[in-house]
């Protein structure tokens, strides 16, 4: 019987782990070598060389960076390669850059602006602008009358006819109830408190503060009232008031159109 041979099947040897980071890792050592051969021939195009050598050993199925090829260079650059030192940058190694001090100026002022001086005035002009600079001087207040004056013929011997005139030229003052100064109530209330009669303070009250008569029984002493005003009659067409402010106590004629006569007391 025929022996029959059997050939053991042969395996291929466990190979190291192939992961994604083993491709990732063999495409980044791959463009490295590229750049670094683009590099120097840039370098070698201008005249200049420079030796690069690869960072800490990688390992033997990856891409080993060494030196640029120099073949093609002059030996004027073959020399500078070669006495050229060797730079290594360990794979932890960073850049760093220094920021240069930036130093701020201030822009010098504007200049002042010029300012033209106004020409002097004429003589003329200028004897002008001080009269007119100069405040105007008040105007002259008219002498105040003198205090009293008699008692017209028609009051027939009115004790209040008689102290009203002795009151003549006191001014008048709003809300005056004194020989300082005298509102037209304020001056009536007074004459007739010398004779001992209390009147209401305000002309609208002293209206009602006695019996009203008709204009031709009327006596000296008696009240005249028309709206706003009071005054004391004084016989004829006569009145003796205190009319209106800037204005003095006096004795004038009756100049109310339809005034009311008041007899008090």
């Amino acid at each position: 019987m025929p022996t029959r041979q059997t050939t053991a099947a042969r395996h291929r040897a466990d190979g190291r782990a192939h992961t994604v980071l083993t491709d990732a890792r063999l495409t980044a050592a791959h463009n490295f070598s590229s750049a670094t051969r683009r590099t120097g021939a840039a370098v070698a195009s201008s005249g200049l060389a420079v030796s690069l050598l690869a960072a800490p050993a990688l390992a033997d199925d990856e891409v080993r960076t060494t030196a640029v090829d120099v073949s093609a260079l002059t030996q004027s650059a073959r020399a500078i390669v070669e006495a050229a030192p060797v730079v290594a940058s360990p794979a932890e190694a960073s850049w760093t850059f220094e920021n240069p001090a930036v130093t701020a100026v201030t822009p010098p002022p504007p200049p002042p602006p010029v300012v033209e001086e106004e020409p002097e005035p004429e003589p003329e002009e200028a004897a002008s602008r001080s009269r007119s600079a100069e405040p105007a001087a008040p105007a002259a207040e008219p002498a105040p009358a003198a205090v009293g004056a008699p008692a017209p013929a028609s009051a027939n011997g009115s004790a209040i006819v008689e102290i009203a005139s002795s009151l003549v030229g006191i001014p008048y003052v709003w809300g005056g109830t004194t020989p300082s100064g005298f509102d037209c109530s304020g001056f009536t209330s007074y004459v007739y408190a010398q004779v001992g009669i209390t009147l209401p303070r305000t002309s609208g009250d002293q209206r009602y503060a006695g019996v009203e008569v008709p204009r031709d029984q009327a006596q000296p002493g008696d009240l005249i009232w028309s709206p706003g005003h009071i005054s004391i009659y004084a016989g004829g067409n006569l009145q003796v008031d205190a009319p209106t402010p800037g204005k003095s106590i006096q004795i004038r004629e009756i100049w109310q159109s339809n005034p009311k006569f008041i007899r008090v007391g």
